[in-house]
């Protein structure tokens, strides 16, 4: 019997390489290098450290398969565990607006590890990258909004991406690909909780769903058996994590809509909600001169997406939840200019920042809300002390496909995040670059560092 769940993997494995429109291969490459540098900035961070520590402990210390973070070698399991955990951590991966899903950090994580681990080729890896992409963005439309509200989307729909990544590797036939979904759906988690107390959770769930993902990929090619609707059967995903699932979502132009196409890049080290509202600010600054000392207040106008996640952080207690203050966020961008890695790290002790902080509100706006997720427009009101009234907007943030990073962006973003902290050295990355602009061509997926 044919539903949603059974198309969505058949689909997905019998997807190849010539099915592939050349754009949406450029465009994987270009979310892959993204991927990788975010992973390398990511890398020192104490929370990616402790689960590096974990992975050193409880899996092997050599192995095919390169871990981002330790630069040691290991199993495509803790590999892809480690690269996922770090690729979040940063708030610079990618993200998809109509899903609310940052796909690379649990797509890529264990697709290049199990193709490292299999000798898999680079056209290879890109076709399991777009399964992946394709699968996981459309189970974040189906589960809608009312599962955002409660459920990090890429925690719980990128178990089911990395498990598609993983099983189009693995050359799953359709009705061990329903499987790997079914065993993938049942382990998938995120709460947004963890925002109001600044804990590391969200490293976790990228970290848990790259490994879970794979795991049960692996498990279905050994003929390990998952529920066939664990999508949008009475007791699946959808009876549990949403109220507005629509299952028409999961199989939405499967071959001819490209959602990799879709995806955005971040420019802002932030949060994606804040995003919109620091580009209008950024106009208003520039189009009338103002410096912080001039600004009032701000209202950021918003979707309620933005209020559920970002409300919650109201005295940020670390540098990663300042990165959901939205404002931390719009501080930043009034002091600086821009709100990169290196403001953020000096942001948290900031008294400027914290004092531009307590004249930023949120307002939830209708226009902008009936938009979202589909599009993310950016409002804001400014107030300055000589009394003027000031307003702001961008229908397409920095990042959107209208507005998107080109190649020389892109590169020049792979600097300053490979090298942040010493991660990498600017050869390195550059060398990192040459590798993924020629992934197509490599007739088995290697390391990309050393």
């Amino acid at each position: 019997m044919s539903h949603p769940s059974a198309e969505l993997a058949e689909f997905t494995a019998q997807l190849s390489y010539d099915d592939i429109p050349a754009p949406v291969l450029r465009r994987t490459e270009d979310l892959m290098l993204d991927y990788l540098v975010s992973a390398l900035a990511g890398s020192s961070a104490r929370a990616v450290q402790s689960i590096a520590q974990f992975a050193d402990a409880m899996g092997p210390t050599s192995g095919p398969c390169e871990n981002l973070v330790t630069r040691r070698s290991t199993s495509p399991l803790f590999a892809a565990m480690v690269n996922a955990a770090s690729a979040h951590m940063v708030e610079q991966d990618d993200v998809h607006n109509g899903s609310v899903f940052h796909p690379a950090a649990v797509v890529f994580p264990p697709a290049i590890a199990v193709a490292q681990a299999l000798g898999r080729s680079g056209k290879e890896l890109l076709v399991a990258s777009v399964a992946g992409y394709e699968a996981g963005i459309r189970i974040g439309e189906f589960l809608g909004r009312s599962h955002y509200k409660i459920f990090h989307t890429t925690g719980t729909a990128g178990a089911l991406a990395a498990a598609v990544a993983v099983g189009r590797l693995l050359n799953l036939n359709n009705e061990q690909m329903l499987h790997a979904l079914g065993s993938a759906g049942t382990q998938a988690a995120g709460l947004w909780e963890f925002l109001r107390d600044a804990a590391d959770s969200k490293q976790l769930h990228t970290a848990k769903a790259a490994a879970n993902g794979l795991t049960a990929a692996y498990l279905a090619h050994d003929g390990f058996t998952g529920a066939r609707q664990i999508l949008e059967g009475p007791q699946g995903m959808a009876a549990g994590m949403s109220s507005d699932a629509n299952p028409a979502k999961l199989t939405d132009g499967l071959g001819t809509r490209w959602t990799v196409l879709e995806t955005s890049f971040k420019f802002h080290a932030s949060c994606r909600h804040t995003h919109p509202a620091a580009d209008a600010l950024q106009q208003v600054l520039q189009s009338h001169k103002l410096s912080a000392n001039d600004i009032a207040s701000v209202v950021a106008h918003v979707h309620q997406g933005a209020i559920d996640v970002l409300g919650p952080v109201v005295k940020p207690a670390s540098v990663h939840q300042s990165k959901f203050s939205m404002g931390t966020v719009l501080g930043l961008i009034a002091l600086h200019g821009r709100a990169g890695l290196p403001e953020f790290d000096t942001a948290l002790n900031d008294q400027a920042t914290a004092d531009f902080r307590e004249r930023v509100s949120m307002d939830l706006d209708t226009e902008v809300d009936a938009a979202y997720p589909a599009q993310w427009i950016g409002k804001v009101t400014v107030q300055t002390f000589d009394g003027r009234t000031l307003s702001g907007r961008v229908d397409e943030p920095k990042g959107d496909p209208g507005n998107t990073l080109s190649r020389p962006e892109l590169e020049d973003k792979a600097q300053r995040l490979g090298t942040y902290r010493n991660a990498a050295s600017t050869d390195e990355v550059q060398a990192i670059i040459q590798k993924v602009w020629h992934q197509a061509d490599a007739e088995r997926v290697g390391h990309f560092l050393g």
